[in-house]
């Protein structure tokens, strides 16, 4: 082992995250959270009806994209639902519909993109969307769904791909 160098220090910085949130979770907290848990719990049931409810204003929007395409205040309706379903798609425990959704914002989430997206494109993404909720396809666990979600996602990366920033 060799001998360590005098020039060198070794400086750790603070965890500031740590600072932040005070510490370790109490007995307290914990039971906090465990009501949040079963609160979640009892409203379980309802997440079939929350999630119905936002691809229908998905496929509204969609069917202003339709008739007027994605270029204008259309197009960012679109995106909007898109950008909602893909946080709650995974919370109402239909993490193929955030996959989807992810997809679909990566397609139209500019206003440059949107000027030159496929309507087409868009479009199947919304009625795999339904789909999913329809057959109750959850996860890519379903083979099908899984090809599905895949092929969109290579569309619209491929789409995306002048813009990305990476």
């Amino acid at each position: 082992m060799s001998k360590p160098n005098p020039d060198v220090e070794i400086v750790n910085p603070p965890n500031m995250l740590q600072i932040k949130i005070g510490g370790p979770i109490s007995a307290g907290d914990l039971h906090l959270i465990e009501k949040a848990e079963d609160a979640i719990k009892d409203l379980r049931h309802e997440f079939g009806n929350w999630l119905e409810e936002e691809v229908q204003k998905l496929e509204d929007a969609a069917k202003a994209v339709r008739e007027k395409g994605l270029k204008g205040d259309e197009g960012e309706q679109l995106f909007i639902r898109a950008h909602d379903l893909r946080g709650v798609g995974f919370t109402y425990e239909f993490p193929i519909i955030t996959r989807l959704a992810a997809s679909l914002t990566k397609l139209i989430d500019m206003d440059e993109k949107r000027q030159q997206a496929s309507k087409a494109l868009a479009l199947a993404h919304v009625n795999a969307i339904r789909a999913a909720l329809s057959q109750n396809i959850r996860d890519t666990n379903d083979a099908v769904a899984a090809a599905l979600a895949e092929e969109l996602e290579v569309q619209s990366s491929e789409f995306a791909k002048p813009w990305d920033t990476d």
